[in-house]
């Protein structure tokens, strides 16, 4: 499982070092295979180890070619996805991803369960700011999980 918020650089190549914290997961369950995507909704990438993402393939190879919505959904995800590998403790994001959801120099890496979400800081900031706005002016507690704090 993976969770947190890590502000990271991003160097001038477009890579970024692995927080430890995941490293040894990454190397020792996904032998540091992973794969990068555009989020299919919010302005980030997002990163999933290898298995995970074959699991979505999967998914999404049963997705109807006819309906419009499953082909934007499958032309997001896999017209967007590129295969990138964990190697002296950094992962490479390709340029035209980077471009794609502007990532500067200032990114956070995300801990999203199974994946990891990468932001560029000032969206980030603002998607937190939105998020809890959006929580504190809900008055729909339907739409809310019953979530034991």
């Amino acid at each position: 499982m993976f969770r947190g918020a890590h502000s990271i650089q991003l160097d001038a190549k477009g890579r970024i070092a692995m927080p430890a914290l995941y490293r040894k997961k990454l190397l020792d369950e996904y032998n540091g295979e992973l794969v990068i995507t555009k989020h299919l909704v919010d302005q980030c990438l997002v990163l999933y180890p290898l298995p995970r993402w074959e699991e979505l393939e999967n998914t999404l190879a049963g997705l109807s070619s006819t309906n419009q919505k499953h082909r934007a959904i499958k032309r997001i995800l896999l017209g967007n996805a590129s295969d990138v590998q964990l190697k002296n403790e950094r992962i490479m994001i390709p340029s035209i991803l980077r471009e794609m959801v502007g990532l500067q120099k200032q990114i956070f890496l995300v801990g999203d369960g199974k994946s990891f979400q990468i932001w560029d800081k000032d969206q980030w900031n603002a998607q937190m700011e939105e998020d809890q706005t959006l929580l504190i002016e809900s008055t729909d507690s339907e739409q809310l999980p019953d979530l034991p704090f």
